[in-house]
């Protein structure tokens, strides 16, 4: 290693430890510094309600996932809420000739129950998307929709945003990272990824059970802030399945007065499944420079907690901002990998047209499985707000695995794990195939944005 290459790993390694630093004073200040000590495992937070008796489906990519949403809406008899980043009230959620407009599915809705949509109002600079002009726009056409309630939520910290995306309709709940819009990317894309401008690989949980009185109490006590309407109790519903499952959170400090303290369950719940994972973790992410997040997984590859332990991680080509970040972190997990437990992937269609990982999932041992809307970095883990769900159902967890890696390498992929890393994973990296090798870069001063950022804005 080189003179330059010494102080690149020592000025990033100090940068991140004060950026450590900076976060573990702020959640031992807010009562939450029990977090980041290093001593919680296990699949499932204490800070948050474990409801049991659900039914839990992961619906892959938009083609798939917004049909099942449509019909949802078509069909709803007691009342419909959305909170999203963004929703563009012309955007198809089917793609057949004459689709109707997501405005239009909501109009039609409204005639007969409540249809409420909460919105993040953009940043106050047009630094990024959605504007706050483009954002009025979507509320004023929605409001032009008769019956349908739409409000616009400015609560966001410096440079921050409302990043959830969730939908209740009667008793069932979606929660995951595909946004109703079109707005940066066009999210309608089906697992078979066909060549187009981009592709755009992502997820939503359908939820039926008990969890969604969560689900529809958090999307209440957001809106009386907001509306200041106060919603009725949400009924529990029956038990609809066999699954345990937790609704986790980011919500920031001084946000919301039913969260004076801030909400961190979301990256507690991480990083006791992570510090948990004896055969796997499998992590599909727009981004990963979380340095909390990252120093459990260097952990995991450097003291691996059984012989059989892998890592495989699915990221995008180039991720949106924060590339040079995640190439970063990415470059220290690859240092940390002697033994070679590590596969860093990304998707491309046939013939090797870009797909968008836009995913938030994560897998761990086959008995852990969380979805949502956290990106695995500083913005998610503390300072947008976000909603995950999780569950312990290995049912669920392992064939939504055998489901995703399936549609990934296109092979038989029901064998032992490090079997299916080893003999299937790392050949079809080689190409031709549906997955690619994902470098790393071992220089340290390309990854720093991320801190920087995180250090100026996190307050």
């Amino acid at each position: 290693m080189g003179l330059l290459d010494v102080l690149d790993a020592r000025l990033g390694d100090g940068l991140e430890n004060v950026l450590c630093s900076h976060h573990a004073r702020r959640l031992r200040r807010l009562g939450w510094g029990d977090v980041l000590d290093g001593e919680g495992a296990g699949w499932f937070t204490p800070r948050r309600p474990v409801l049991h008796g659900n039914k839990f489906e992961v619906l892959v990519d938009g083609a798939t996932a917004f049909p099942v949403v449509a019909e949802a809406i078509e069909n709803a008899q007691k009342y419909i809420h959305i909170a999203n980043w963004h929703a563009s009230p012309d955007f198809q959620l089917t793609r057949e000739p004459g689709a109707p407009q997501l405005r239009e599915l909501l109009s039609a809705a409204a005639e007969r129950v409540p249809v409420r949509v909460l919105l993040w109002a953009g940043p106050p600079i047009p630094f990024f998307e959605p504007t706050r002009k483009r954002a009025a726009a979507a509320k004023k056409a929605f409001l032009e929709c008769g019956a349908v309630r739409c409000e616009l939520d400015a609560r966001e910290r410096t440079l921050h945003c409302h990043h959830e995306k969730i939908v209740i309709v009667d008793d069932v709940a979606f929660v995951g990272g595909l946004d109703m819009t079109a707005v940066e990317g066009d999210r309608h894309d089906s697992p078979e990824h066909p060549p187009r401008d981009l592709g755009w690989h992502d997820h939503i949980a359908r939820i039926e059970g008990p969890a969604v009185a969560e689900v529809a109490a958090h999307f209440a006590a957001r809106w009386l802030e907001i509306a200041g309407e106060t919603l009725p109790a949400p009924e529990v519903p029956p038990e609809a399945g066999s699954s345990s499952v937790q609704l986790v959170r980011t919500i920031p400090e001084r946000t919301y007065s039913f969260a004076p303290r801030g909400d961190f369950s979301l990256l507690d719940s991480y990083l006791r499944a992570l510090r948990s994972a004896t055969s796997l973790i499998y992590l599909e992410n727009q981004f990963l420079w979380s340095p909390e997040i990252t120093e459990v997984l260097i952990d995991k590859l450097r003291n691996p907690p059984t012989r059989e332990f892998r890592m495989v991680l699915l990221l995008p080509q180039k991720p949106s901002n924060g590339a040079d970040t995640t190439r970063g972190q990415l470059g220290r997990l690859i240092d940390a990998d002697p033994d070679g437990r590590l596969v860093a992937a990304t998707l491309v269609a046939h013939g090797d047209a870009p797909v968008y990982i836009h995913a938030k999932l994560s897998i761990v041992d086959d008995r852990w499985l969380s979805v949502g809307s956290a990106n695995l970095n500083e913005h998610s883990l503390f300072n947008d707000t976000e909603v995950n769900v999780v569950t312990d159902d290995p049912e669920v967890a392992r064939s939504t695995r055998l489901r995703l890696w399936a549609e990934h390498l296109d092979a038989d992929v029901s064998g032992p794990i490090d079997d299916v890393v080893d003999k299937i994973w790392r050949p079809a990296l080689k190409g031709p195939s549906r997955v690619m090798e994902l470098p790393g870069v071992s220089r340290r001063a390309g990854r720093l944005q991320g801190p920087l950022r995180g250090l100026l804005v996190d307050g």
